[in-house]
């Protein structure tokens, strides 16, 4: 009975890793990159924090690992009773992550305000939703259109029927 559990076992991990490569999807973990300037923009946004919150983490669990390891019992460590209340400490690691969060709201301002900015447009949209449908208004133009969302309107019935 093991030795057939162990073969359908290895059998399963065979067409698993056999199959694996093909479910990758080009090994898409990441945002996209964007086409425009802006799209750009919030990659390397995107990009940025994410390398600065594995260097964050990369360094929180090295000192975590290391403080275990150095302080542990079994190694004769007797706790440190001064450090209880040591408020330059507190101060520390109080101030340290206000300037983290400082040093990544600042890009991420800076691109929302990108974001928002619609001078020099090609293209300007206004966009109304409404409780089952959306209403597109083309600015530049007179051209209007609509969509109906299908989820709750039924046969022979619009949303303004109701």
């Amino acid at each position: 009975m093991t030795r057939k559990l162990g073969t359908l076992t290895a059998a399963v991990a065979a067409v698993a890793a056999l199959v694996a490569p093909a479910a990758h999807a080009e090994w898409a973990l990441n945002m996209t990159r964007g086409v425009t300037e802006l799209s750009e923009e919030i990659y390397s946004l995107h990009m940025g924090v994410l390398w600065g919150c594995t260097i964050i983490g990369v360094f929180v669990f090295g000192w975590m690992i290391v403080s275990m390891l150095r302080y542990r019992k079994s190694q004769g460590a007797v706790p440190d009773t001064a450090m209880v209340h040591n408020t330059k400490a507190e101060v520390i690691w109080t101030v340290i992550p206000v300037f983290i969060l400082v040093a990544f709201a600042v890009p991420a301002a800076r691109t929302l305000v990108q974001i928002e900015d619609t001078t020099n447009s090609q293209l300007n949209v206004k966009v109304t939703g409404y409780q089952w449908k959306w209403q597109y208004e083309y600015l530049d133009s007179s051209w209007r259109a609509a969509s109906l969302s299908r989820a709750r309107v039924e046969k022979n019935e619009t949303p303004e029927s109701r």
